[in-house]
């Protein structure tokens, strides 16, 4: 009988999380199950995950530990704070340490941080953020753009197979994440192209959705423009890609763009738009940028 890892997956309450760590339990594999708020996890229970106290119980005799954390802060205090997932590891300590397989978005420098400190205690690392939202996610169908060490591919490959539709491995530890910004760069973009359209068309009293019938099909199509359109015309803005995570996307370009020596000035500007939105909307999808801009 083939082994399956045991995998302690932190963040299991969150939109990205949860739909991980149902699918592995569902897969056969043994999850162990560990979020801030205890109760957003809780179902994972009835697929057979078991719910640790804490991140320290969850990654104890775990094969693999993935973090899905909000941003860098979430994952360095989970990971290395008071009852962290490797507090107690130190260089030599562990015989088998886990493999920590961390695929949160978090940026240039705090993805830098977890590549140190991961070194510091001996704990095999891999940068592996993933493309797509809620509905890949629960449908285990995302892209998951994994890096580093190649030669731990055979540890994590039972797991990302149940993750994601496809595995792109894309060099050295933090290659993913940068790659992760480059895509986020375009899908933020095309949020806020149809955002500001959509409330041009409205303004000038335009149906939205005879704006995409007239793009529809044709080279200036996207399914991404239909899909938030489409949520625009619905007034439909529950979350799958929340506004306050594009908030921290669009910081975290410019903060890569700006490590480069590159000059971003619509992500600049996208940075500051997003931040402001994100008290009245943060919870929201980020399609709710849209309600920034419409006519009062």
């Amino acid at each position: 009988m083939t082994h399956q890892p045991t995998v302690a997956v932190l963040g299991a309450g969150g939109i990205m999380g949860f739909a991980m760590a149902r699918n592995l339990a569902r897969a056969g594999h043994p999850v162990r199950a560990w979020n801030r708020s205890t109760e957003k996890a809780q179902p994972l229970a009835d697929d057979g995950a078991v719910l640790a106290s804490s991140p320290a119980e969850a990654a104890h005799g775990a094969d693999v530990v993935v973090t899905m954390l909000a941003d860098a802060e979430a994952t360095e205090a989970v990971a290395f704070g008071d009852d962290g997932a490797f507090a107690e590891h130190t260089a030599g300590g562990v015989t088998s340490p886990p493999v920590w397989l961390q695929m949160g978005t978090l940026g240039a420098h705090g993805t830098a941080v977890c590549m140190e400190e991961a070194a510091r205690r001996d704990l095999p690392f891999l940068d592996a953020p993933v493309v797509g939202t809620k509905q890949p996610a629960i449908d285990g169908k995302l892209t998951i753009l994994a890096s580093g060490d190649r030669a731990l591919e055979p540890a994590v490959a039972p797991l990302l197979d149940v993750i994601g539709a496809k595995t792109i491995w894309v060099g050295g530890a933090g290659a993913g994440t940068q790659l992760k910004l480059v895509v986020n760069s375009w899908v933020l973009s095309i949020i806020e192209s149809v955002a500001e359209t959509a409330a041009l068309a409205e303004g000038v009293g335009i149906e939205l959705q005879t704006f995409l019938d007239v793009v529809a099909g044709g080279p200036l199509d996207l399914p991404y423009l239909q899909l938030k359109g489409g949520m625009i015309a619905d007034g439909d803005f529950s979350a799958s890609f929340p506004l306050a995570g594009a908030a921290k996307d669009a910081r975290l370009i410019v903060e890569l763009g700006e490590r480069h020596g590159l000059e971003l000035p619509l992500h600049r500007t996208l940075r500051e738009r997003l931040a402001e939105a994100v008290d009245d909307h943060g919870a929201k999808d980020a399609i709710a940028t849209y309600l920034t801009s419409r006519p009062a």
